[in-house]
């Protein structure tokens, strides 16, 4: 079954075209940050814009490159929610009006479900069950998967999501939109030993978050080493390092206890934060200690794209999921609401 995937939850316009029998034949993905950075964050509007004027292009541009034709397409997957309920409505319309053209079943795909999935697409893909950590801009969650749709939620972020918290962090710093990357790059510049922030929640029992202290405890330090408006740049950069450890050492020890709770041995970190090295280092070292395999998605699919969507909605397709003629989008989304795959 070839599917065509269309991704446009928020920011980037991200399309792929995913065999289940040869896997991922083509990709493509146009992210928006230059559109936004002026305004230090999405402005959905713009965003919804962007989307329409991109998506219809590059599906064509796609299928030239890959030598496909409509006639070759079994089904359309794009992302239903959660997400900016214009920028949804783009990718759901078109979509939806491409597979009705084309004669072929149409898909809804939960935005979370495709990054947890992302890893599938690897040469060494996590087997079920697993437990995943679905970590990005809008979520932290940690969920136990047991098959494709038989999802429980062990735990969330009560307040922001680490993407939110990265990205005001480094507003707070100084540094340009989108804040994650900003806070990595100037993290390896500064000196690990020189701050110690606060791990939230993790002296209390459970799997939620929380990382509404921290920031405050981030915005407090800036404060007292700031004279005149300025602060010196390798404090800048020490302030950066131990936000940066302080968020991965929170997850891991989170992740570690979900892996307890659950018996599980595989765990799936997926998302835009799962590209942070720090959290990769961290996690590294916990899942070998307890004996555990972890995996992710290559660093170009743990951001918002079209292949996760594709690979989802393929699934999904093959297993005989299917839209009605009505095009509906979901900008709020539990992921333990999605039917199960058997």
């Amino acid at each position: 079954m070839l599917v065509l995937g269309i991704e446009t939850s928020c920011d980037e316009t991200g399309i792929a075209l995913y065999d289940t029998e040869q896997g991922l034949l083509a990709d493509a993905l146009h992210s928006q940050i230059d559109l936004h950075i002026e305004y230090g964050g999405v402005v959905p509007e713009l965003a919804s814009r962007d989307h329409i004027r991109k998506t219809l292009p590059m599906i064509g541009q796609l299928m030239e490159q890959a030598n496909i034709t409509h006639d070759d397409i079994d089904g359309v997957a794009y992302t239903a929610g959660p997400g900016l309920i214009g920028a949804l409505l783009v990718g759901a319309s078109l979509g939806r009006s491409l597979a009705m053209a084309w004669n072929v079943p149409a898909v809804g795909v939960h935005h979370m479900e495709g990054h947890l999935l992302a890893p599938m697409l690897e040469s060494n893909p996590p087997a079920f069950p697993f437990v995943a950590l679905l970590v990005s801009g809008g979520h932290t969650q940690l969920v136990e998967v047991q098959r494709l749709g038989d999802y429980t939620l062990l735990g969330e972020s009560l307040d922001d999501a680490a993407g939110e918290a990265f990205d005001k962090a480094a507003k707070m710093l100084g540094l340009p939109y989108p804040g994650g990357p900003q806070i990595a790059e100037l993290a390896g510049q500064g000196d690990p030993e020189r701050f110690d922030f606060p791990r939230p929640m993790v002296n209390r029992p459970g799997l939620d978050f929380s990382f509404s202290g921290l920031k405050t405890f981030t915005k407090n330090t800036i404060a007292k080493y700031t004279v005149d408006n300025n602060i010196e740049p390798q404090t800048k950069a020490d302030i950066a390092r131990a936000f940066e450890e302080a968020v991965a050492s929170t997850l891991t020890i989170k992740c570690k206890r979900a892996l307890k709770q659950t018996g599980l041995s595989r765990l799936v970190v997926a998302g835009g934060v799962s590209a942070n090295i720090r959290l990769r280092e961290s996690l590294g070292k916990m899942t070998a200690k307890e004996h555990a395999e972890v995996f992710y998605a290559r660093l170009e699919y743990c951001t918002d794209n079209g292949a996760m969507i594709a690979l989802a909605g393929a699934l999904r397709l093959q297993a005989g999921h299917a839209e009605g003629l009505e095009i509906q989008v979901h900008p709020r989304w539990p992921l333990d609401q999605l039917a199960e795959v058997r």
